[in-house]
């Protein structure tokens, strides 16, 4: 497990879609860096069209962050299940990512454009 956080704004233009329709566009996320591992790129929620995300029952806890909730990414076709997470109360040194969510790329297509 990491012991850092690195929170940052996220350079340019970035772009979620699911089911070829798109999820949101920013030019004001933030990239976090946990430890060694990979950026997440976080987006703010006035630049999502929530209409397409369902909060799910799921949770997890990260010592770093806090606890997080869920959301599911409805599209014309299908659920996608835990597509995107957010931190709603960070802890400190995590509130650059208050009112934003994250989206997993294995489920969503998150790009930079």
């Amino acid at each position: 497990m990491a012991d850092t956080i690195t929170i940052r704004p996220a350079q340019g233009t970035w772009v979620v879609r699911a089911g070829g329709a798109v999820i949101g566009e920013t030019e004001a996320a933030q990239e976090l860096t946990e430890g060694n591992g990979p950026p997440v790129i976080y987006f703010p929620r006035a630049d999502l069209a929530m209409a397409f995300l369902e909060r799910s029952d799921s949770r997890t806890h990260c010592p770093l962050k806090g606890d997080a909730s869920y959301f599911s990414v409805q599209t014309k076709s299908e659920l996608i299940r835990d597509a995107a997470w957010s931190y709603e109360c960070p802890r400190p040194g995590a509130e650059g990512i208050a009112g934003h969510l994250a989206f997993y790329s294995s489920k969503v297509a998150v790009e930079q454009v």
